[in-house]
């Protein structure tokens, strides 16, 4: 299927690993001129390289103001912008500071508020444009053990929502992904610091996290990154154009659908 995304120009952050990089490889397969900021000028080159001559990296780090301004001034206009950059991480509720609470706010949260703060005014302008944003199964199914990181992904599709009630008669869309735990760079760690014995192999550790700790799976595994990539890659194309407001599950059955 021809995605029709030929001459479109995206913007992903988080684009240097995990999620963030599979939608970026995507979104170039399909045609698409990809943006990768980051704020280790390596990585985004190691992610560039990885990608090809169809992207280009901007060393900025979207967490901040002044790195989300630096962004776009480098580049002042996008057709499609993926808000993927996310941090997380297991803690007891009584041991969140409100430095972790401000953390998990700034970089989930205000880092795709602010881009689209910046890009959504041109895509209405143009009559054409797509805002995703990369939220998780957490966001309604919050995890007694990821609470500030439910927050923030709750956070998103409100944003998302609220943003699609502005693009009301025109080729503007804004939807929201809901992914499932998913395999990336960061889970292996992740996944022992939940895990009953940390020494076991890693098939054992993910076992015993779908059986424990999500239980209502219905894959009973980790998700592979390109599977969300896939579902982003349809949201950015103009196939996608009677989809807006959105927020589409790819958790693997996680989530129980209420009727």
């Amino acid at each position: 299927m021809d995605l029709q995304l030929s001459g479109k120009t995206a913007l992903v952050t988080g684009g240097t690993a995990g999620i963030g990089l599979a939608i970026a490889k995507r979104l170039a397969q399909e045609g698409a001129a990809v943006v990768i900021p980051g704020r280790s000028g390596a990585k985004v080159d190691a992610a560039v390289a990885e990608i090809g001559r169809a992207a280009r990296g901007v060393e900025a780090d979207v967490a901040t103001a002044k790195g989300a301004e630096a962004l776009h001034a480098a580049v002042p206009e996008v057709d499609i912008l993926v808000n993927t950059l996310g941090i997380y991480e297991s803690k007891e509720f009584a041991a969140i500071t409100d430095d972790d609470w401000r953390r998990f706010f700034e970089v989930n949260v205000l880092s795709g508020a602010r881009l689209s703060r910046l890009y959504f005014p041109g895509m209405l302008a143009r009559d054409w444009g797509r805002v995703i944003f990369v939220a998780s199964e957490s966001a309604v199914m919050v995890p007694p053990d990821m609470i500030h990181y439910g927050m923030t992904k709750t956070a998103q599709l409100a944003i998302s929502r609220g943003l699609a009630g502005l693009t009301k008669g025109s080729k503007v869309t804004v939807n929201s992904v809901m992914p499932g735990p998913t395999r990336s760079e960061g889970i292996v760690d992740f996944l022992k610091s939940v895990a009953s014995d940390p020494d076991s192999s890693a098939e054992e550790i993910e076992k015993e996290f779908f059986e424990k700790a999500r239980p209502s799976s219905l894959i009973q595994r980790m998700i592979e990154a390109d599977e969300i990539a896939t579902l982003v890659a349809y949201l950015a194309s103009p196939l996608s154009s009677a989809t807006n407001g959105a927020a589409l599950r790819v958790d693997g059955g996680l989530t129980p659908t209420v009727v």
